[in-house]
């Protein structure tokens, strides 16, 4: 369009909002790339699979040019993510109007997100109350001897870790973990302690996956019962990746967990802020070592 004035940019009613299939999200990683994100590079089948109609992309003349996922975890909690617009095209109201119609999905929910520093003043005034810090890690992985006790992840595990995990979060997210245990590039570790339920008399006293990253290697989840069984899994997880950048993201209240990446040598290098609408169900936040993803909690 043009007018005498010069051309005219794409008004707000222009923008038309639908959900998301998986096959149009890669343009949205790429975004999130980006924006320094560093997304997973095999993410997207695990996102979907929680909740496949908790993705929602903005079009304008049928060209991509916003998104958020609102993703449901059972009854009482969701969390939103990839709060994004194209750069040439922000200030024109296309974000508002596409959060707006993704966070109706939420319904009654509480909503989590983990909101980047510039945005944290507007998701205050959208009802999003802030948790806690949580500061990205970078650092080169170091190389560990096998450590006892830690082994790869079978499928025989999924009803145990799944149990554990739920321990971790504020809702259970069974059909995620199917999918993130075993995607493409993904390795999942388990960390045992005699005694206990799960197979052969032993428990799982955490467990943490590493998978391939746009810009490095991302540990996520990294949940753990104490800071010994974290160094473990930690040091098991770095050795897959030895040599290579690797980050984690690392919930600031806990002081262990930061101990344990600032002696591995990881410097800080992005942080977010965990923020609420309202009330979660108690969950074991000492457990977290690493956070899943920023982008789904």
């Amino acid at each position: 369009m043009t007018s005498s004035g010069g051309p005219l940019l794409p008004a707000p009613e222009d923008l038309v909002v639908t959900r998301a299939r998986p096959e149009d999200w890669p343009v949205v990683t790429g975004w999130a790339a980006d924006e320094g994100w560093n997304p997973g590079l095999s993410d997207t089948a695990g996102f979907f699979a929680q909740d496949p109609q908790g993705f929602f992309i903005g079009r304008v003349g049928g060209e991509p040019v916003s998104a958020v996922s609102v993703v449901n975890y059972g009854d009482a909690y969701a969390f939103l993510g990839f709060y994004l617009v194209r750069p040439d095209l922000r200030g024109r109201g296309y974000g508002i109007i596409t959060w707006k119609t993704a966070l109706a999905h939420a319904g009654g929910r509480t909503v989590g997100l983990d909101g980047v520093v510039a945005q944290q003043d507007n998701y205050r005034r959208s009802g999003f109350e802030p948790a806690h810090r949580t500061v990205r890690f970078t650092g080169t992985a170091p190389t560990a001897d096998t450590l006892a006790r830690v082994r790869p992840v079978r499928r025989e595990d999924l009803a145990a870790i799944t149990a554990y995990d739920a321990l971790c979060n504020p809702a259970d997210r069974p059909r995620f973990l199917e999918h993130w245990l075993t995607a493409p590039g993904h390795r999942a570790l388990v960390r045992e302690s005699a005694g206990g339920d799960g197979p052969a008399g032993r428990a799982v006293t955490g467990y943490g996956v590493v998978r391939p990253g746009r810009d490095a290697s991302r540990i996520g989840p990294l949940f753990a019962d104490t800071a010994d069984d974290a160094r473990a899994l930690f040091a098991a997880l770095t050795a897959d990746v030895a040599g290579t950048e690797v980050a984690i993201d690392v919930p600031e209240p806990n002081t262990a967990a930061v101990s344990m990446v600032e002696e591995a040598g990881f410097t800080p290098s992005f942080e977010t802020a965990r923020m609420y609408t309202g009330p979660v169900r108690e969950f074991a936040q000492e457990r977290i070592f690493g956070v899943t993803t920023l982008e789904l909690g």
